[in-house]
């Protein structure tokens, strides 16, 4: 089957960029949001059902509305907030300082009327776990022996006190003032018809992975202030609204590159049914202008929602057709349906246009990413002769986990050659580096880096074309560029150490794994996820788990795989954190998990996830015995198959230098 098109196609990113900052930043947003959204889900089905204006309309039960609304969805919000900072113990002051908060902004408690608070929850559930977190380091290891509760139960309880008196009489208030001053913009905008507009923002902040800011930010808690007065909330269908993703996808189908049009059929299936927008992001990465017809579509839909009077009763959580129908309020459905088939048309209309309905249209998906990887950010018109190669670096964001495995190939094909081949994170490439090796999603910044330097871009960590052209060129002298190999410019270059060296590698024994590096408890076999967010998160708890990283790690974790992915090959991915995420791991270890029935990480078919913290080379060893295995077929499908800890560490424990 033909594979749908790589997300990372024109998406380098420039460093700690404004939009890697909002990424990051949305990120976390969703990350307080998205773990409770089963609360809003039901918080919104017992408002369509029981209202006044409900399907089962009963007041006793319609009682429950307010409650919910104030207390229960703020407080889980702090208390997962006060978590991802400090675990559990910030999990609670999070809790109490967002009571705080809640109260703060209440206007009166008869009719439970005034502002919920899921702003303010978002902002003092993190800051009371880092309240916490900074007196528990700077209190750590001057406890008397004894006293350790004590003092963990009082600083807790004062410092979660303290937190609520300022939530109450500071921000609670001062967040009530932005949210009605946010309200009245909002609630102007729909009077006056221009709510559409937003489309044009909203859309490009999608395709750049802005969706979570955007719908958990902004959207998803002005609604449900909607929802409180009216029981429904057009807020709901800006971002979320299925229909211009279908319509885009469809065109793609019908008229799209002749490589694209088998997949995408079951690429409008994951969207449209599944509500996983951005399995259309890449069509559109690939192809800017396509945002028009996502633009378009968006905000047609806009209008007629508007026009109609359409709105959402809860969060369509996915945002999938399906969401959309369970949360509907009564008479809702037919300006629900007309606002996602105006949205459709639209967007497939646009887009055909802009694909030429198919004439002229070719292959040309390779030819775009050829382009991309020829241009001048690559390295254009720098080469080197294959002779004087002496050091080659490899490089990726963190330096850590992918550059690693690479280094592992790359060592031991070059080593015949007298070759340094080191790796480090992008942003520390050295200087007197002759070649760089860097996945294409990193080739810009390696670029700006070193210019002048022949940096090869590479898009598997396994097997990659660019790891043979690189060898073929230092080991026949040839001259590499970035993105070929030239004519022999002397003899070529041999070495008869090459063949003992493979007999030497057959014969060497194995050695102990380092102490801490791989813990059988963090080998966790015959697991199950929903999804690639959900797997990169449970690798993560692993490391948490076992005093590695803390919670933020995870935050990390998921933002790099925003950037490129961490998938290998053979079944397996090595999810790791960012550079700046470093500060959150206490020491190196890495973890094993398996997935027997497989995950989709990007358009592949992931069993085993190996997550990574390291500040230093000490797990460099155990990633060099992974990328040994994985280059052998059989063994690779005994990881994946493994069904004990012991066999998956005799498989990945290294070989003695």
């Amino acid at each position: 089957m033909t594979a749908l098109p790589d997300a990372r196609v024109n998406k380098n990113l420039e460093g700690p960029g404004l939009r890697a900052r909002i990424q990051k930043f949305g990120g976390y947003l969703a990350g307080m949001i998205m773990p409770n959204i089963g609360a809003f889900i039901a918080w919104g089905l017992i408002t369509a059902m029981f209202i006044e204006t409900g399907w089962l309309p009963n007041a006793t039960l319609a009682g429950l509305v307010g409650p919910m609304l104030y207390f229960l969805l703020p407080i889980l919000i702090g208390h997962t907030g006060g978590k991802m900072v400090h675990g559990n113990r910030g999990a609670v002051v999070g809790a109490i300082a967002t009571a705080g908060v809640i109260i703060g902004g209440i206007t009166e408690f008869a009719t439970l009327s005034g502002t919920p608070m899921f702003l303010g929850a978002m902002i003092m559930g993190p800051l009371a776990g880092w309240a916490l977190k900074q007196f528990d380091r700077a209190v750590e290891g001057k406890v008397r022996a004894g006293f350790e509760m004590v003092v963990d139960n009082f600083s807790l309880g004062i410092i979660g006190m303290l937190l609520a008196i300022v939530g109450t009489l500071g921000v609670g208030p001062v967040v009530a003032a932005i949210v009605g001053v946010l309200s009245a913009g909002v609630n102007w905008l729909v009077a006056a018809n221009l709510l559409p507009l937003a489309s044009l923002f909203v859309e490009p902040g999608k395709v750049l992975f802005l969706n979570n800011a955007i719908n958990h930010g902004i959207f998803t808690p002005l609604a449900a202030l909607d929802v409180a007065e009216t029981g429904k909330s057009i807020l709901y269908m800006v971002e979320s609204n299925p229909g211009a993703g279908l319509g885009l996808l469809t065109a793609f189908m019908l008229f799209g590159p002749r490589s694209l049009r088998a997949s995408t059929s079951g690429a409008i299936v994951i969207h449209f049914l599944g509500g996983i927008h951005e399995i259309y992001f890449p069509y559109i990465l690939m192809r800017p202008v396509m945002l028009l017809g996502m633009i378009a579509g968006s905000m047609s839909g806009l209008f007629v929602a508007t026009a109609t009077g359409a709105g959402l009763a809860g969060p369509p959580s996915p945002g999938s057709i399906l969401a959309y129908f369970a949360v509907t309020p009564p008479g809702g459905h037919l300006p629900m349906i007309l606002t996602v088939l105006t949205a459709a048309v639209v967007s497939f209309l646009v887009t055909s246009a802009l694909l030429k309905f198919g004439r002229g249209s070719d292959d040309s998906v390779e030819a775009e990413a050829a382009a991309l990887a020829s241009s001048g950010s690559l390295g254009d018109g720098v080469s080197i002769l294959g002779s004087d190669v002496r050091k080659v670096v490899i490089a990726c964001d963190a330096g850590m986990g992918s550059s690693v495995m690479v280094a592992s190939q790359m060592r031991k094909r070059l080593a015949p050659y007298g070759v340094e081949v080191v790796h480090t994170p992008v942003d520390q490439i050295p200087t007197d580096a002759q070649v760089v090796l860097t996945h294409e999603g990193l080739a810009d910044r390696a670029g700006k880096r070193v210019p002048g330097t022949v940096v090869v871009p590479f898009a598997s960590y396994l097997g990659d074309p660019a790891f043979d052209r690189v060898e073929l060129a230092i080991r026949e002298g040839r001259t590499l560029t970035a993105t070929g190999v030239g004519d022999a410019e002397g003899e070529p270059i041999s070495s008869a150490a090459a063949p003992a060296a493979t007999t030497a590698t057959l014969a060497r024994p194995k050695k102990r794994l380092a102490p801490g590096i791989l813990p059988r408890q963090n080998i966790r076999l015959g697991l199950t996820a929903t999804g690639k967010d959900d797997a990169i998160r449970q690798a993560g708890q692993v490391l948490v788990t076992s005093g590695a990283a803390e919670p933020a790690y995870i935050d990390g974790m998921l933002a790099r795989e925003l950037q490129t992915t961490t998938f290998l090959g053979q079944g397996v991915a090595i999810p790791h954190g960012t550079n700046e995420a470093r500060a959150h791991i206490n020491s190196a270890a890495l973890g094993f998990l398996q997935y027997p029935e497989g995950i989709d990480w990007d358009g592949n078919t992931v069993n085993v996830v190996i997550p990574i913290a390291s500040n230093s080379d000490e797990h460099v060893k155990l990633l060099a015995a992974l990328a040994t295995t994985l280059s052998d077929k059989e063994r690779a499908a005994r990881l994946r198959s493994a069904t004990s800890v012991d066999e998956v560490i005799d498989l990945l424990t290294p070989t003695e230098e």
